[in-house]
């Protein structure tokens, strides 16, 4: 399927529409709106790294809100159980049969809030899902209904009862961006309107969940030429050489801003993705996948200075290829 220059305006113009109305309850705050969104439509989930009182959970709120989807919120702590997460399988005695319930991961947008604070057996119920979009709960695979996207935060400042994400997990997130606090004027106006506690509760639906299925199917179909393919490549296997890294970004890493850039590009109304794109996200899609050398990392090297010097070593493709 070849995406025409009318789909790709009309995704473009619909993408903006969502980004405005979640914008009612996010103020000042358009960019990290359009990186969600961009998960979203990738098929793929979101790491917020954020002080408390930002707005993380009004996110997850005005976005479900926005689609006329469902969302939930699981606030992790250290005695949640796996089967808090995903559900559980009872006995029913009236119908002597087996009845599966469905834990709170069943849900459009789930919000698993300081996913830090729960134990390492308990963040790996989460590995299967986010992967696959189903669960498998006694030898029983249950579907995630479809769009499927976990919001998951992380306190940046207090550690104490916190477990550290596995490598695996954080190779799950598509994006890892924060929402910080918002500037002056947006501040101000939050301010004006204190009485109203939750500013997503005035969100209204603009469409429905069957048309962001939609432009989730259009945007995996924008074109991507064959040299911004190998200059990915390139990319990614840079990360790994650097002696600094000890692990670069994986090949799913690699994919992941493939997809994200087809988003991307979508969304300024383009029908093929430029190199330009894969510089943009790279920041938001690729630093939370390295893992530097000790020394390096003592020495003072970070993943976005590391990540900064791949993207300037690393020539892009000169030819604009368009369709």
């Amino acid at each position: 399927m070849t995406v025409t220059t009318e789909q790709a305006a009309w995704f473009a113009g619909t993408f903006e529409k969502l980004v405005e109305n979640v914008g009612q309850a996010i103020l000042g705050k358009a960019q990290v709106v359009r990186l969600v969104l961009t998960a979203m439509l990738s098929e793929g989930h979101v790491l917020l790294e954020d002080a408390p009182g930002t707005g993380k959970t009004m996110l997850a709120r005005a976005l479900a809100a926005s689609v006329k989807g469902s969302h939930s919120r699981i606030q992790f702590t250290p005695d949640l159980l796996p089967s808090d997460v995903t559900g559980v399988t009872i006995y029913d005695q009236r119908s002597q049969a087996f009845e599966f319930h469905k834990g709170p991961i069943f849900a459009n947008i789930v919000l698993a809030d300081e996913i830090n604070r729960a134990s390492p057996k308990t963040q790996s119920a989460l590995l299967e899902v986010m992967e696959e979009s189903r669960v498998t709960v006694d030898g029983t695979t249950h579907v995630a209904e479809r769009p499927f996207m976990v919001i998951a935060t992380q306190n940046p400042i207090e550690q104490a009862g916190t477990y550290r994400l596995p490598e695996a997990q954080l190779d799950r997130f598509l994006i890892k961006t924060s929402i910080g606090y918002p500037d002056h004027a947006s501040t101000v106006l939050l301010l004006a309107g204190s009485g109203q506690r939750d500013r997503s509760s005035g969100v209204t639906p603009i469409i429905t969940l069957r048309v962001l299925t939609d432009m989730a199917d259009l945007a995996a179909e924008i074109h991507v030429d064959a040299a911004v393919l190998e200059y990915v490549s390139r990319l990614a296997e840079e990360t790994r050489n650097i002696p600094e890294s000890r692990l670069g970004v994986s090949v799913r890493g690699s994919l992941a801003i493939v997809r994200a850039a087809k988003v991307w590009a979508a969304s300024q109304g383009r029908n093929y993705v430029l190199p330009d794109d894969i510089k943009e996200l790279a920041p938001y899609v690729w630093t939370h996948r390295f893992v530097l050398d000790p020394e390096a990392e003592f020495a003072g090297a970070t993943p976005e200075a590391l990540l900064r010097r791949v993207l300037s070593d690393v020539a892009a493709p000169q030819q604009r290829v368009t369709t």
